[in-house]
């Protein structure tokens, strides 16, 4: 059976996505951020928390545990995808990883202060089992999806992702909002139940993809490298290939400023809101549903400009908003105002990710086996941009004791990923004029 373009094949890899962003919104965004700033805080200590005998500000120790697990994802991925594409194994890297956070997510049901140091350990884990699945499903992009159709194909993916988060969401909220209903006294355990049906939901809609997508394919050859060597070898000569292909190499590091800046406000927004502003956790739940549905038509939207305007031209636009909105959160003083600058962040969200992960795939060699070794690059440089997000906007915090001051800090990286951007397109304008043939 043909695997490119085939439509169970799609379904299946967008079930993915469907199953881990529950993590994603939960975990990252809703419910784990408010209970985390409200279990953390005391009269006695205020906003300070002992970590294996150090103290640190409690969203600050948050922001540096993300950071730590992002940056043990940089560190490893490399290896790992080589070795993946190396030995065939790109599935099977995805059901590890995919396993080790659904299951650090339920080992979130046991937070309490009486468990803190092993439920931030959990909530490492999660984040580093999230990243490590998400490397090796982007990988499949150009490998289900022909050339024409991957911005599509990419943005069905975040759609299935925010759709499928939106549902477990609401799951949740039905504990949160309404305990009496289920005979909860406890005004921690709906929030420790919904960790728990994250766990539940991330593995279980993960089985599908782990049935159906295809198998990696071996790329060895004939060589009797061991594993270790082979991955080695092979993620050099990706390395060599990279450095030979002119708009990739402009893309990586437009991708990584911008993403330093759309990744941190994506992962600290939750914090902001209850930490700066006070939101109750309910209203926090319900303002990041609306990001999500609004996320929804803005991936789909992005994906039709992208067909008529080109990938570059529209990322550029893009994160232009995305500047200007995070200049904007610094004045931000009020419910209202958060609001209205979620449902902005909604609009490009979306787009942004999609859009960034298609264009990544355009600017590869097509119809290649090794694919996890060329999006290992895409992924370690959007995780190595959240290690430099998270550890700048804390220590802008740790020093300033302002989450605005922060978020200030972070429009910088947005600037000079969208020169790089403009740089980018006036250079495959060139490489267009000279070779009619090259991608958009």
């Amino acid at each position: 059976m043909e695997v490119k373009d085939n439509k169970k094949t799609i379904w299946a890899w967008s079930m993915f996505d469907w199953a881990n962003q529950a993590y994603n919104m939960v975990i990252t965004s809703t419910i784990f951020p408010a209970y985390y700033v409200a279990i953390t805080a005391s009269k006695q200590n205020g906003d300070m928390v002992t970590f294996f005998g150090h103290r640190y500000v409690n969203t600050v120790l948050s922001n540096y545990i993300l950071a730590l697990s992002y940056l043990i994802i940089v560190v490893m991925l490399p290896i790992l995808t080589s070795i993946a594409d190396y030995k065939g194994h790109k599935k099977l890297y995805m059901q590890v990883f995919t396993w080790l956070g659904s299951l650090a997510c339920a080992g979130l049901f046991f937070f309490t202060m009486d468990h803190f140091e092993f439920s931030m350990i959990c909530f490492g884990l999660a984040s580093i089992g999230y990243c490590g699945g998400f490397v090796f499903y982007n990988s499949y992009l150009p490998q289900i999806a022909s050339l024409e159709r991957q911005d599509a194909v990419s943005a069905k993916g975040f759609i299935y992702g925010f759709a499928g988060s939106i549902v477990v969401q609401v799951i949740c909220f039905v504990f949160v909002l309404s305990p009496a209903t289920f005979g909860i006294t406890d005004d921690a355990l709906p929030a420790r139940i919904s960790f728990l049906i994250v766990g539940i939901w991330w593995i279980g809609f993960s089985l599908i993809p782990f049935y159906l997508l295809p198998k990696g394919t071996p790329n060895a050859g004939s060589h009797k490298y061991n594993v270790f060597t082979g991955g080695f070898k092979e993620l050099a000569k990706v390395w060599q290939h990279v450095k030979k292909l002119p708009l990739l190499k402009r893309f990586l590091p437009a991708f990584f400023f911008y993403s330093v800046g759309v990744q941190t406000i994506m992962l600290v927004a939750a914090n902001f809101g209850a930490k700066e502003l006070k939101l109750p956790e309910e209203n926090l739940i319900s303002i990041i549903l609306i990001i999500q549905l609004v996320a929804i038509i803005g991936a789909s939207f992005t994906a039709k400009l992208s067909a008529r305007f080109g990938n570059v031209k529209v990322l550029a636009g893009i994160v232009a908003i995305w500047s200007l909105i995070c200049a904007g959160v610094y004045f931000v003083a009020n419910a209202q105002q958060f609001y209205i600058a979620a449902v902005l962040v909604g609009l490009v969200m979306g787009g942004v990710q999609s859009l960034s992960r298609s264009t990544f795939s355009k600017f590869i060699p097509q119809n290649i086996p090794d694919t996890a070794s060329y999006f290992s690059f895409y992924d370690v440089t959007e995780k190595l941009s959240i290690v430099v997000g998270l550890f700048t906007f804390g220590f802008v915090e740790s020093v300033t004791h302002q989450m605005r001051d922060s978020a200030l800090v972070l429009d910088a990286f947005f600037v000079i990923g969208l020169l790089l951007l403009v740089s980018l397109a006036f250079a495959q304008r060139k490489a267009i004029v000279r070779d009619p043939v090259i991608v958009h």
